[in-house]
């Protein structure tokens, strides 16, 4: 029995490690799936009052070298990555980003799909959800038979007063210690406590959500689509 595909599609550089990497590191240490990573956007340009990739061309080539090491932490068997200007998703096509998400998905032909949430603060993510459920439409030949939203620390939680209400909880007591080791990775990302996108974030998110359905760490996610 083959095992079941797992495709993360991420805005940024570090959305994928902070969304789910927790609970998709369990889940690759199960053997029974494998997981790829879509990365959207190049991840910087918009930290300038002008997009000159040309400027940023050290900081995105050493972001890439990150995006690899840390997805290789955890078993990411290959890692996707697009060049679609930093927070600035709105000024796309948004048929450009659904393409590119398309193009992989028939490459991989994924079972799962973790992506972002659709009230998140930042266009980025909000596009990708959009870019993510266009391109996954319940088709009758289509691979996609269930999809998760995740939240983003410092990013979703800032957007007032929507709020991210998960219904699904995966116990990442036994991974949590991996994800935190592959957001190191991210050097360039990383804030320091009490920035929610701190090492101490991560794990103060994971009790928090851990308390309320009874586990030490947890990763919550907003069922977007499940066919049984």
């Amino acid at each position: 029995m083959k095992n079941k595909r797992i495709l993360i599609v991420a805005a940024h550089p570090d959305d994928e490690v902070l969304g789910c990497f927790g609970t998709v590191a369990k889940l690759i240490k199960s053997g029974e799936y494998e997981a790829y990573t879509l990365i959207l956007g190049e991840g910087k340009t918009s930290r300038s009052d002008q997009r000159d990739v040309l400027d940023k061309k050290d900081e995105i080539s050493t972001l890439r070298q990150e995006i690899l090491k840390a997805n290789k932490i955890i078993g990411i068997k290959d890692v996707f990555i697009e060049n679609f200007a930093d927070n600035r998703f709105d000024s796309v096509d948004l048929l450009d980003i659904v393409k590119s998400i398309e193009q992989v998905k028939k490459n991989i032909r994924p079972d799962i799909i973790f992506t972002h949430y659709k009230n998140d603060l930042n266009i980025d993510h909000k596009i990708t959800y959009e870019a993510t459920i266009t391109a996954t439409r319940p088709m009758q030949n289509e691979t996609v038979s269930e999809i998760y939203s995740f939240e983003i620390l410092s990013s979703t939680e800032w957007n007032y007063p929507l709020s991210f209400s998960p219904d699904v909880f995966f116990d990442i007591s036994q991974t949590l210690e991996l994800k935190q080791k592959a957001m190191q990775e991210y050097n360039s990302e990383l804030c320091e406590f009490p920035h929610p996108r701190s090492i101490e974030g991560i794990e103060l998110n994971a009790k928090y959500h851990g308390m309320r359905v009874g586990k030490k760490y947890v990763e919550a996610f907003k069922s977007v689509r499940i066919i049984r």
